[in-house]
């Protein structure tokens, strides 16, 4: 029987293969089957957007987590800061460094990396 395990770790394969829509609609399969998605899940499809440079899906499904009841957590907000430096989305990629802050997620070297890569670029 799938769970959430087995569905994160098909998400993480499609992020790896750069196909980000199949982890977005593996995302959506997981609420049709009444499979609870967790940060893990998250993650990969936010990872995977990163990869396609869709950082506005990304951020979309940052926002989400909360809908479903998930705190996200330094993984989730790296990823999305590195979706934002992929096409040099410096401004989201520093309003996210803040929203960290207020969340009280203390930032990695991946987050302040990926920021610093979105200035430069922007």
């Amino acid at each position: 029987e799938p769970d959430a395990v087995s569905y994160s770790a098909v998400m993480s394969a499609c992020e790896k293969g750069a196909e980000w829509q199949r982890s977005l609609l593996l995302l959506a399969a997981m609420d049709r089957a009444v499979i609870k998605p967790n940060v893990v899940s998250f993650s990969a499809a936010i990872s995977a957007c990163e990869k396609g440079v869709e950082w506005e899906r990304a951020l979309a499904l940052l926002s989400n987590m909360s809908v479903v009841v998930l705190k996200p957590d330094v993984f989730n907000y790296s990823a999305a800061v590195s979706a934002c430096a992929k096409d040099a989305q410096w401004r989201w990629a520093l309003a996210l460094l803040a929203a960290m802050g207020h969340a009280v997620i203390e930032p990695n070297a991946v987050s302040y990396s990926a920021a610093i890569s979105a200035c430069e670029k922007g």
